[in-house]
């Protein structure tokens, strides 16, 4: 079984993704980790030394890599991966189990606020406008992340139900 974790950052797709992994006994496997290993690099310096389109290349590249060689696994993807390319197509066209864990702008705004430090996307909003910036963002990602079999609201969920919500529904 392949299931994939979408959703924007900070909506908790490592966190559910390594929970859930255990829960069903599948190898977990983070997008962003996988990435930076075989690149030999942190996401951050890819952007800034070789550019996004390099990294988007990459991240389709590793993305397909995945999906076509690995079985049995979750998959926690980056968050903007669906979102580029045909990215999307390729997540649908190797398995059903495409999960979206959705979180309202207040929701992802508290998660992110202490966490900008990590997040080179946010780390130069200033606090006050970070409602505004992740709704545009949810707004253009939207179309993609609802392409997903599974959505997930998880405002006021903690990550062991979302966990168990996503077992019911693969099995």
């Amino acid at each position: 079984m392949k299931i994939v974790l979408l959703g924007y950052m900070g909506s908790g797709k490592s966190t559910v993704g390594k929970a859930l992994s255990q829960r069903l006994d599948l190898r977990f496997i983070d997008q962003d980790a996988y990435i930076e290993e075989a690149e030999g690099s942190a996401i951050p310096e890819l952007f800034e030394s070789r550019g996004e389109i390099y990294f988007r290349k990459k991240e389709h590249h590793y993305l397909s890599e995945i999906l076509d060689r690995e079985n049995n696994f979750v998959l926690s993807t980056g968050g903007g991966t669906p979102c580029y390319g045909k990215n999307m197509e390729t997540i649908l066209r190797a398995t059903d189990h495409v999960v979206y864990l959705k979180l309202s702008i207040n929701a992802l705004v508290e998660r992110l606020l202490g966490e900008k430090a990590e997040r080179p996307l946010i780390s130069n909003i200033p606090d006050g406008e970070l409602p505004e910036f992740i709704g545009k963002h949810l707004f253009e990602r939207s179309f993609y992340y609802n392409q997903a079999k599974q959505i997930i609201l998880c405002d006021g969920k903690d990550p062991q139900a979302i966990v168990e919500e996503i077992a019911l529904a693969s099995s």
